[in-house]
Protein backbone atom coordinates (compact mmCIF):
# COMPACT_ATOMS: atom_id res chain seq x y z
CA UNK A 1 0.00 0.00 0.00
CA UNK A 2 1.51 3.25 -1.09
CA UNK A 3 1.87 5.92 1.92
CA UNK A 4 -0.15 8.27 0.56
CA UNK A 5 -3.49 5.98 0.65
CA UNK A 6 -5.53 5.72 3.63
CA UNK A 7 -5.69 2.34 5.69
CA UNK A 8 -9.11 0.41 5.11
CA UNK A 9 -9.61 0.09 8.72
CA UNK A 10 -9.34 3.90 9.34
CA UNK A 11 -10.94 5.22 6.17
CA UNK A 12 -14.42 5.21 7.53
CA UNK A 13 -13.09 7.71 10.19
CA UNK A 14 -11.82 9.79 7.37
CA UNK A 15 -13.09 12.94 6.13
CA UNK A 16 -13.97 12.72 2.71
CA UNK A 17 -11.80 14.13 1.13
CA UNK A 18 -9.06 11.85 2.64
CA UNK A 19 -11.29 8.57 1.35
CA UNK A 20 -12.40 7.04 -1.41
CA UNK A 21 -15.65 8.80 -2.62
CA UNK A 22 -18.05 8.13 -5.20
CA UNK A 23 -16.34 11.00 -7.27
CA UNK A 24 -17.42 14.55 -8.32
CA UNK A 25 -20.09 14.61 -10.84
CA UNK A 26 -19.23 16.20 -14.22
CA UNK A 27 -22.20 18.83 -14.60
CA UNK A 28 -20.68 21.78 -12.67
CA UNK A 29 -16.98 21.67 -14.51
CA UNK A 30 -19.13 20.68 -17.85
CA UNK A 31 -21.36 24.11 -17.63
CA UNK A 32 -18.05 26.16 -16.95
CA UNK A 33 -16.26 24.93 -19.98
CA UNK A 34 -19.33 25.72 -22.24
CA UNK A 35 -19.77 29.16 -20.73
CA UNK A 36 -15.42 29.71 -21.55
CA UNK A 37 -16.22 28.49 -24.96
CA UNK A 38 -19.45 30.76 -25.20
CA UNK A 39 -16.75 33.88 -23.71
CA UNK A 40 -14.52 33.29 -26.57
CA UNK A 41 -17.17 33.02 -29.58
CA UNK A 42 -18.23 36.39 -28.27
CA UNK A 43 -14.96 37.90 -28.40
CA UNK A 44 -14.47 39.65 -32.17
CA UNK A 45 -11.70 38.03 -34.59
CA UNK A 46 -9.22 40.08 -34.39
CA UNK A 47 -8.52 38.95 -30.18
CA UNK A 48 -8.93 35.23 -31.26
CA UNK A 49 -6.62 32.67 -32.69
CA UNK A 50 -7.15 32.56 -36.30
CA UNK A 51 -10.38 31.45 -37.09
CA UNK A 52 -12.81 32.51 -33.80
CA UNK A 53 -14.53 29.02 -34.25
CA UNK A 54 -10.98 26.92 -34.32
CA UNK A 55 -10.08 26.54 -30.75
CA UNK A 56 -13.43 26.31 -29.34
CA UNK A 57 -14.38 23.77 -31.60
CA UNK A 58 -11.28 21.92 -30.38
CA UNK A 59 -12.38 22.25 -26.89
CA UNK A 60 -16.24 20.95 -27.16
CA UNK A 61 -14.58 17.81 -29.46
CA UNK A 62 -12.07 17.20 -26.04
CA UNK A 63 -14.79 17.64 -23.90
CA UNK A 64 -17.56 15.76 -25.70
CA UNK A 65 -15.34 12.93 -25.60
CA UNK A 66 -14.71 13.06 -21.86
CA UNK A 67 -18.47 13.13 -21.64
CA UNK A 68 -18.73 10.03 -23.66
CA UNK A 69 -16.34 8.32 -22.23
CA UNK A 70 -16.94 9.31 -18.53
CA UNK A 71 -20.47 10.61 -18.45
CA UNK A 72 -21.38 11.22 -14.58
CA UNK A 73 -18.93 10.76 -12.24
CA UNK A 74 -15.20 11.44 -12.22
CA UNK A 75 -14.10 8.46 -10.65
CA UNK A 76 -12.35 6.39 -13.43
CA UNK A 77 -8.52 6.73 -13.69
CA UNK A 78 -6.97 6.57 -17.06
CA UNK A 79 -4.08 8.11 -18.92
CA UNK A 80 -5.84 8.83 -21.98
CA UNK A 81 -8.74 10.51 -20.05
CA UNK A 82 -6.48 12.02 -18.26
CA UNK A 83 -4.57 13.35 -21.28
CA UNK A 84 -7.72 14.39 -22.93
CA UNK A 85 -8.48 16.35 -19.62
CA UNK A 86 -4.99 17.86 -19.67
CA UNK A 87 -5.13 19.25 -23.82
CA UNK A 88 -8.55 20.10 -23.16
CA UNK A 89 -7.25 22.98 -20.80
CA UNK A 90 -4.11 23.79 -22.59
CA UNK A 91 -6.33 24.20 -25.34
CA UNK A 92 -8.05 26.87 -23.37
CA UNK A 93 -5.36 28.16 -21.86
CA UNK A 94 -3.75 28.80 -25.72
CA UNK A 95 -6.86 30.61 -26.27
CA UNK A 96 -6.82 32.69 -23.39
CA UNK A 97 -2.93 33.99 -23.35
CA UNK A 98 -3.75 34.90 -27.16
CA UNK A 99 -6.24 37.33 -26.69
CA UNK A 100 -4.69 38.12 -23.18
CA UNK A 101 -1.64 38.79 -25.05
CA UNK A 102 -3.11 40.63 -27.90
CA UNK A 103 -5.59 42.93 -26.03
CA UNK A 104 -2.69 44.05 -23.76
CA UNK A 105 -0.01 44.56 -26.50
CA UNK A 106 -3.16 46.89 -28.30
CA UNK A 107 -3.73 48.60 -25.70
CA UNK A 108 -0.05 49.04 -24.63
CA UNK A 109 0.51 50.40 -28.77
CA UNK A 110 -2.99 52.12 -28.61
CA UNK A 111 -4.34 50.03 -31.42
CA UNK A 112 -7.58 49.75 -29.57
CA UNK A 113 -10.40 52.29 -30.77
CA UNK A 114 -13.69 50.60 -29.52
CA UNK A 115 -15.80 52.80 -27.53
CA UNK A 116 -15.32 52.60 -23.37
CA UNK A 117 -18.72 50.01 -23.39
CA UNK A 118 -17.09 47.35 -25.95
CA UNK A 119 -13.76 47.63 -24.47
CA UNK A 120 -14.71 47.18 -21.20
CA UNK A 121 -16.96 44.17 -22.33
CA UNK A 122 -14.32 42.45 -24.29
CA UNK A 123 -11.97 42.82 -21.09
CA UNK A 124 -14.42 41.18 -18.74
CA UNK A 125 -15.38 38.19 -21.09
CA UNK A 126 -11.06 37.71 -21.60
CA UNK A 127 -10.71 38.39 -17.77
CA UNK A 128 -13.88 35.95 -16.76
CA UNK A 129 -12.33 33.47 -19.54
CA UNK A 130 -8.81 33.27 -17.44
CA UNK A 131 -10.45 32.85 -14.26
CA UNK A 132 -12.36 29.46 -15.62
CA UNK A 133 -9.03 28.42 -17.06
CA UNK A 134 -7.05 29.00 -13.51
CA UNK A 135 -10.01 27.04 -11.94
CA UNK A 136 -9.32 24.29 -14.50
CA UNK A 137 -5.93 23.93 -13.43
CA UNK A 138 -6.07 24.01 -9.89
CA UNK A 139 -9.18 21.30 -10.29
CA UNK A 140 -7.19 18.83 -12.57
CA UNK A 141 -3.84 19.30 -10.79
CA UNK A 142 -5.10 19.41 -7.30
CA UNK A 143 -3.40 15.68 -5.54
CA UNK A 144 -3.54 14.44 -9.30
CA UNK A 145 -6.68 15.21 -10.59
CA UNK A 146 -10.15 14.63 -10.24
CA UNK A 147 -10.55 10.87 -10.55
CA UNK A 148 -7.28 10.37 -8.43
CA UNK A 149 -8.82 12.65 -5.79
CA UNK A 150 -11.98 10.43 -6.03
CA UNK A 151 -9.81 6.98 -4.86
CA UNK A 152 -8.19 8.30 -2.61
CA UNK A 153 -4.39 7.97 -3.88
CA UNK A 154 -2.72 10.81 -2.49
CA UNK A 155 -3.50 12.57 1.43
CA UNK A 156 -1.09 15.63 0.42
CA UNK A 157 -3.23 19.09 -1.26
CA UNK A 158 -1.87 21.15 -2.82
CA UNK A 159 -4.35 23.42 -1.45
CA UNK A 160 -5.07 23.85 2.00
CA UNK A 161 -9.23 24.72 1.86
CA UNK A 162 -11.10 25.84 4.89
CA UNK A 163 -12.85 22.76 5.59
CA UNK A 164 -9.44 20.74 5.72
CA UNK A 165 -8.11 23.39 8.46
CA UNK A 166 -10.78 23.11 10.53
CA UNK A 167 -13.12 19.66 9.76
CA UNK A 168 -15.05 20.16 13.05
CA UNK A 169 -17.03 23.08 11.07
CA UNK A 170 -17.07 21.09 7.66
CA UNK A 171 -19.42 18.30 6.84
CA UNK A 172 -17.90 14.79 7.10
CA UNK A 173 -19.07 14.41 3.26
CA UNK A 174 -17.61 17.40 2.29
CA UNK A 175 -14.54 17.16 -0.50
CA UNK A 176 -13.36 20.05 -2.67
CA UNK A 177 -15.58 20.29 -5.93
CA UNK A 178 -14.92 22.30 -8.79
CA UNK A 179 -16.99 25.13 -7.54
CA UNK A 180 -14.19 25.25 -4.87
CA UNK A 181 -11.40 25.79 -7.30
CA UNK A 182 -13.45 28.46 -9.31
CA UNK A 183 -14.10 30.17 -6.63
CA UNK A 184 -10.32 29.78 -5.40
CA UNK A 185 -9.21 31.26 -8.97
CA UNK A 186 -11.90 34.04 -8.74
CA UNK A 187 -10.81 35.50 -5.10
CA UNK A 188 -7.11 35.16 -6.26
CA UNK A 189 -8.35 37.17 -9.64
CA UNK A 190 -9.68 40.20 -7.25
CA UNK A 191 -7.68 40.12 -4.34
CA UNK A 192 -4.43 39.45 -6.08
CA UNK A 193 -3.42 37.17 -3.21
CA UNK A 194 -4.52 34.11 -1.34
CA UNK A 195 -7.96 34.66 0.89
CA UNK A 196 -9.33 31.55 2.35
CA UNK A 197 -7.72 29.00 0.67
CA UNK A 198 -3.71 28.46 0.79
CA UNK A 199 -1.84 27.01 -1.78
CA UNK A 200 1.00 24.59 -0.20
CA UNK A 201 3.04 23.18 -3.58
CA UNK A 202 5.60 25.43 -4.86
CA UNK A 203 3.54 25.08 -8.42
CA UNK A 204 0.57 26.02 -7.13
CA UNK A 205 2.14 29.35 -5.26
CA UNK A 206 3.53 30.01 -8.94
CA UNK A 207 0.20 29.90 -10.47
CA UNK A 208 -1.59 32.01 -8.54
CA UNK A 209 1.19 33.97 -8.66
CA UNK A 210 0.94 34.33 -12.51
CA UNK A 211 -3.15 34.95 -12.55
CA UNK A 212 -2.53 37.55 -10.25
CA UNK A 213 -0.06 39.51 -12.55
CA UNK A 214 -1.71 38.80 -15.82
CA UNK A 215 -5.31 39.64 -13.82
CA UNK A 216 -3.61 42.57 -12.26
CA UNK A 217 -2.63 43.69 -16.38
CA UNK A 218 -5.75 42.61 -17.74
CA UNK A 219 -7.88 45.35 -14.95
CA UNK A 220 -5.55 47.96 -14.80
CA UNK A 221 -5.06 48.48 -18.66
CA UNK A 222 -8.89 47.86 -19.50
CA UNK A 223 -10.10 50.37 -16.68
CA UNK A 224 -7.37 52.95 -17.80
CA UNK A 225 -7.83 52.75 -21.13
CA UNK A 226 -11.70 53.07 -20.83
CA UNK A 227 -11.33 55.95 -19.11
CA UNK A 228 -8.97 57.24 -20.99
CA UNK A 229 -11.41 57.14 -23.86
CA UNK A 230 -13.96 58.80 -21.77
CA UNK A 231 -12.06 62.26 -21.61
Amino acid sequence: MSADEPEDGAGSHLPAWLRRTEGESRWQVGLVILVAVALQLYLPTDLAFGSRWLLPAVELALFVALVVANPTRINRESRVLRGVGIALVLVASWATAWSVGLLIYRLLTGGMTEKPAVLLLNGGAIWLTNVIVFALWYWEVDRGGPAARANARKKHPDFLFAQMASPELADRDWEPSFVDYLYLSFTNATAFSPTDTLPLSRWAKLAMMFQSAVSLATLALVVARAVNILR
